[in-house]
């Protein structure tokens, strides 16, 4: 049975200054681009990774995640798909968060209850194991798709559910090894 390499890779720095300062509510809270620091690590990540062989390229629909994928994705000569399903974790699943302090606050709680619901009762928080639920299956999507290593770029979150790692630093990766089920 074929094992895909993939990298899950951490988006560069954020920039949600620009996006508090304008009161970017909720899902428009996400449109934060990189920082030139997370642009740098874009440029360092692509060279670090360039000899890998990746044949494919999937990211989160946000724009700090698919800017960052543009320019490994310039830089490797690969096209950039996207999948709405290696997004970020969700604060609010009603979409009403008022900037990074808020989720700042809804992380806090998920981290108070180890990331899942107390028994029996919903958070407004999506629990990790629906962030792993919904990033597996979008891996499996796009390993059936190549025969080669994949990137996907994404978000801390989103590679611990996947792998248990709580400390990726922007622009950073974490080896996931994917085989299909028998």
């Amino acid at each position: 049975m074929p094992v895909t390499q993939i990298y899950l890779v951490r988006h560069g720095e954020p920039d949600y200054a620009r996006i508090d300062g304008q009161g970017l509510r909720g899902a428009a809270a996400d449109s934060a681009p990189l920082t030139p620091d997370g642009v740098r690590q874009a440029e360092e990540l692509a060279d670090l990774l360039g000899g890998i062989g990746a044949t494919y390229l999937v990211s989160s629909p946000f724009t700090r995640a698919l800017q960052f994928a543009a320019i490994v994705g310039h830089r490797l000569a690969l096209g950039v798909r996207v999948d709405h399903d290696l997004r970020d974790w969700l604060p609010d699943h009603s979409g009403s968060w008022r900037g990074h302090a808020d989720v700042l606050a809804a992380k806090a709680e998920f981290e108070a209850y180890g990331g899942e619901w107390p028994d029996g009762i919903r958070r407004p928080w999506e629990p990790l194991s629906q962030v792993r639920e919904r990033a597996e299956t979008a891996l499996a999507r796009h390993a059936a798709g190549t025969d080669g290593p994949v990137l996907a770029i994404t978000h801390a979150t989103v590679i611990r559910a996947l792998t248990g790692e709580t400390g990726t630093a922007h622009g950073a990766h974490e080896y996931y090894r994917y085989a299909p089920a028998v």
